[in-house]
C-alpha cells in the first residue's frame, strides 16, 4: 500500500468514528486531558489546512489548533461532521504527486519531502480516532492493516512531548497489537494524554 492509500485509509477510520459520535458529545472529554472532543477533531482540521498549505506552496501560520494549543475546537462549526469532511476534501486534490515530493520545513522533523509527513499523519489518525472515540464508549477498532506500520513508525521517530505523545504506558500481558501500539503512545483504557 502507498503513502497516500495508507492515508486515506487512516483517513476514512477516524471519519467513522466522527459520524458515530453523539452530538451531545463533542464537548465531553478526549483521551487527551486539556482537549474536548470538539478539540481533538479541531486540531484534525487544522491539519488537514496545514496540508492543504504545504502541498500548494502557500505560507501558514496558524496555531489555534496546533499540538497542545487551547481551545483548537472553535474551528469546528454547528456541524462537526461536516467541518471535517470539507476540510478534508479541500486537502486531498492538493496531493499531487509534485506536491507530495515538496520538501516542507517542519519543526518537529525537520525539512522532509511532504509525503514523508504523511506518513506521520497516519499514525496521528489513528491516535486521533481513539482520543475521540474511546472517551465517547465507542469500541474503536483501528485499521489492522495500518497499525503494523504505525508502531514500527512511532518506535523509529519517538516524539514525546506535552499535547503529543505521552509517556509509554505497559500493556496487559497477551494485549493484541492494537493494544500495545495505544499504550506505545501513551493511551490505554485508563489513560489520557496530557
Amino acid at each position: 500500500m502507498d503513502t497516500i492509500a495508507r492515508y486515506i485509509r487512516a483517513q476514512e477510520g477516524f471519519d467513522r468514528v466522527v459520524a458515530q459520535l453523539p452530538a451531545d458529545r463533542w464537548d465531553g472529554p478526549s483521551a487527551c486531558t486539556e482537549w474536548t472532543a470538539r478539540d481533538v477533531l479541531g486540531h484534525v482540521v487544522w491539519g488537514q489546512d496545514l496540508v492543504r498549505h504545504l502541498a500548494t506552496g502557500r505560507p501558514f501560520t496558524s496555531q489555534v489548533g496546533a499540538p497542545g494549543a487551547p481551545n483548537p475546537g472553535q474551528l469546528i462549526g454547528a456541524d462537526p461532521l461536516a467541518t471535517w469532511r470539507a476540510a478534508r476534501a479541500a486537502s486531498l486534490p492538493t496531493l499531487t504527486p509534485t506536491a507530495l515530493a515538496r520538501v516542507v520545513s517542519l519543526r518537529a522533523f525537520g525539512d522532509v519531502p511532504l509525503e514523508g509527513f504523511l506518513t506521520a499523519l497516519v499514525t496521528d489518525f489513528l491516535a486521533h480516532t481513539w482520543d475521540i472515540g474511546y472517551p465517547a464508549g465507542l469500541d474503536v477498532r483501528l485499521d489492522p492493516d495500518l497499525v503494523p506500520g504505525c508502531f514500527a513508525w512511532s518506535r523509529r521517530v519517538e516524539i514525546r512531548e506535552p499535547g503529543g505523545i505521552g509517556p509509554e504506558l505497559t500493556p496487559p500481558p497477551g494485549a493484541d497489537e492494537q493494544t500495545r501500539f495505544l499504550a506505545f503512545l501513551g493511551r490505554g483504557a485508563t489513560a489520557v494524554v496530557g
